[in-house]
């Protein structure tokens, strides 16, 4: 080999240069054994330098990817793994699945009653004010009772007026009697008066046989014989006649008895309309704000106020798919918003027997059109713990949040 190709060996281009230079930069930590071993000397490596020089080679040939730890593998697969579980209990699935259903669709509610009267007239007095407290048949209100009290003395009045036919019809049907018990006498005597002059005749005959009477007399006997026949047949007709009287009579009896039955319960109504004109609470409870004043006139159904009784409980509205595990007697809670979050336990009472839907007035109809699911709700009475001291802080209409806890029964 000549001394011009070995010096073209001995020099690498710049190019060959720049290529080794970025491997070495990047490998140092792992080339610096090797580069410790060739920096040591020998014996032998001078020398044959200088006499004998070999091509160089390049030293990107000795770099090698980077092992990745192992550990830093591991975190990852841990960040992924704890990712996935945030994202199952967020969703509230399994394994997070609870066993506590919630919602914030519940109010509490009440028996709110309608205070109205049942009569028209004018208010006279007003016995209550905002927010009493007031027990079962208090006075509330007080109607004008003056028309009301003349309307009880007018059915008294026609009560007495028809005891008075009732009265006539009796007297009048034992007069009928009488002279049906007369007509039957009547009857009685033309049939003696008949069979006298049967017996007449007999007799008459008899003797106008032997001669001693002459045919004029048989003729006077025979015409009074005729004359008894058609009084018996006139009695007889005369105390027919007195019988359907006396049924005609009787059958008034029945009319005159409804017309008596019918003024005593005209007695009944107006008095009471007489005892509506005193507007009285029904029950215990809380009343609201008077929306009536003295002197104002109000018919029949006027809203007066509300009634607001001590018994309260929750219904809560849950989504069909929250129902499945939901049973009567299980463990409820629920936090009052108006009460800073108070926790309020509770029991399960009742379960809707249909959807709300169902009680809608106006349905919606799935058979036409585009079908869009909507998930529907069920409701759940939950009966209020009442000893808990904020029972009766509690006010029908209040926004609470449920939770009912589907393991636990309450015995």
């Amino acid at each position: 080999m000549t001394n011009i190709e070995q010096k073209r060996v001995e020099q690498p281009s710049e190019t060959d240069q720049k290529q080794t230079e970025k491997p070495l930069s990047s490998a140092s930590t792992q080339t610096a054994g090797n580069q410790a071993d060739s920096n040591q000397p020998s014996g032998n490596s001078a020398p044959a330098e200088k006499g004998n020089l070999s091509p160089a080679q390049p030293v990107a040939s000795q770099w090698q990817p980077p092992k990745r730890k192992w550990f830093v593998t591991v975190i990852l697969v841990l960040i992924l793994m704890l990712g996935i579980l945030m994202i199952l209990r967020a969703w509230k699935l399994p394994p997070f699945r609870s066993a506590m259903v919630s919602t914030d669709n519940a109010y509490v509610r009440g028996q709110t009653t309608i205070i109205s009267p049942q009569v028209t007239g004018y208010v006279t007095k007003v016995y209550v004010q905002d927010f009493d407290d007031v027990k079962a048949g208090q006075p509330l209100i007080q109607i004008d009772d003056r028309i009301y009290k003349q309307k009880v003395a007018a059915a008294e009045a026609g009560i007495g007026l028809q005891d008075s036919s009732l009265a006539n019809y009796e007297q009048n049907r034992r007069s009928k009697e009488a002279t049906l018990a007369a007509r039957a006498a009547d009857i009685a005597n033309a049939q003696a008066q008949l069979e006298k002059a049967q017996a007449d005749m007999a007799r008459v005959n008899i003797l106008v046989a032997d001669g001693s009477l002459s045919l004029r007399e048989r003729d006077q006997t025979r015409a009074a014989l005729k004359q008894a026949q058609t009084g018996v047949t006139q009695a007889k007709a005369q105390y027919r006649i007195a019988q359907e009287d006396l049924k005609s009579t009787q059958v008034n009896k029945s009319g005159l008895k409804a017309n008596v039955d019918n003024a005593h319960a005209q007695l009944g109504l107006a008095q009471i309309d007489l005892s509506n004109t005193v507007v009285r609470a029904p029950e215990n409870g809380r009343l609201s704000e008077i929306a009536v004043k003295n002197g104002q006139l109000v018919n029949a159904g006027t809203q007066l106020m509300f009634l607001v009784p001590s018994r309260k409980w929750v219904v809560a509205n849950f989504k069909e798919a929250q129902t499945a595990n939901i049973r009567v007697g299980q463990s409820a809670w629920f936090t009052v918003d108006a009460l800073n979050g108070a926790k309020i336990s509770g029991t399960v009472e009742k379960i809707s027997p249909a959807a709300g839907s169902e009680f809608s007035a106006i349905k919606p109809d799935t058979t036409t059109g585009n079908f869009v699911k909507v998930p529907q709700r069920i409701a759940v009475r939950i009966r209020i713990d009442n000893h808990n001291e904020l029972f009766e802080r509690l006010r029908p209409g209040m926004s609470v949040v449920v939770n009912i806890d589907t393991t636990r029964v309450r015995t």
